[in-house]
């Protein structure tokens, strides 16, 4: 039984594992739930043979799991996209029973829709960076509360918004004393998310000073530190896609294609992406037109074919990073 080649197939969950081991004719040799524990979950498998292939569900929790048990046994182990597995199912019953036995076959006809495992230090980055996301989005939100209640009383100031001048005079501005106690909590509020957004800037500065794909981003025209942070934490090695058209889809600057029959048309960007790292290449397209030469050129003759402004920065930020690939690719090839 021990030269038997096995593939395992796992249902993760927070509490317990559903372990499905198949040998390579399709026979379901065990199936049941381990405890969440990957030298369990290894002791179990192995007690059918050995263990050639095994396929999770990429689900939270999942990734880190993996790498334990990557470290523990050395097997390779295959994430596997969540959507696409429910497509393949193909059963409107779901069971753990069953999820994990889908998986185990996939496995052994090499057809597991696959998901790239990240390292665990650009998982750690892909933490910072989105907590800094958070922070950002929610400092936006209270800047939003200050001027709509500012607007509520019809109190206008000529000062530039956010600036020194301003922030002096919202210190005295009359307000009713409830709104004026609300304004004041935002104030507060403001300044604590700025200073807790330096603060992970810093982090992330320090984090990243010796990465090479960080560092070399650095160099690039358009791209400053909040997007080549992003760029590492989302993309993380650029060698992982086949194409740059393949990355350019996966950060979401592709058109979806709405044609039918005879007529041709767009319906805008796809829409299955990573938003946040979409919207920074978005704003790294308009910067790209207006101040670099050939992005410069790309975006004149678009203009004359009359599309709009938005268009023009999706497009040049689509063939941005088609180029970007190539570059990067080698850079991480050697």
């Amino acid at each position: 039984m021990e030269n038997i080649p096995l593939f395992v197939g796992m249902d993760y969950h927070k509490d317990s594992v559903q372990v499905c081991v198949m040998d390579d004719a399709g026979r379901v040799l065990g199936n049941r739930a381990c405890g969440n524990d990957p030298q369990a979950v290894a002791q179990y498998a192995l007690e059918y043979g050995y263990v050639q292939g095994v396929a999770m569900e990429s689900c939270e929790g999942a990734a880190d799991f993996s790498d334990h048990l990557i470290a523990l046994t050395g097997w390779s182990v295959d994430l596997a996209h969540p959507g696409y597995v429910r497509r393949l199912s193909q059963s409107p019953d779901k069971t753990d029973y069953s999820d994990a036995r889908l998986l185990a076959d996939l496995e052994r006809v090499g057809y597991v829709p696959r998901v790239w495992l990240a390292p665990q230090r650009i998982r750690e980055l892909r933490r910072l960076v989105r907590y800094r996301r958070q922070l950002a989005h929610e400092r936006r939100n209270t800047k939003l509360r200050i001027r709509a209640l500012l607007r509520e009383h019809r109190r206008m100031c000529a000062a530039p918004r956010w600036g020194r001048a301003w922030f002096d005079w919202m210190e005295g501005v009359d307000l009713p004393k409830e709104s004026r106690w609300i304004l004041d909590r935002h104030l507060d509020r403001l300044q604590q998310l700025n200073g807790d957004i330096r603060s992970i800037e810093q982090r992330l500065e320090d984090v990243t000073e010796d990465d090479v794909v960080v560092q070399t981003l650095l160099t690039l025209p358009g791209v400053g530190p909040v997007t080549a942070w992003i760029l590492r934490a989302e993309v993380g090695r650029f060698d992982r896609f086949r194409s740059g058209k393949q990355l350019a889809r996966f950060c979401g600057l592709s058109p979806c294609n709405a044609s039918t029959g005879l007529r041709q048309a767009d319906a805008g960007l796809i829409r299955a992406c990573n938003k946040d790292l979409r919207s920074v290449l978005i704003e790294a397209g308009h910067r790209l037109k207006r101040y670099d030469t050939r992005w410069l050129a790309l975006a004149d003759k678009l203009r004359e074919a009359g599309k709009p402004g938005s268009v023009i920065a999706a497009a040049v930020a689509n063939r941005w990073m088609r180029w970007l690939y190539h570059e990067m690719k080698t850079l991480q090839a050697a």
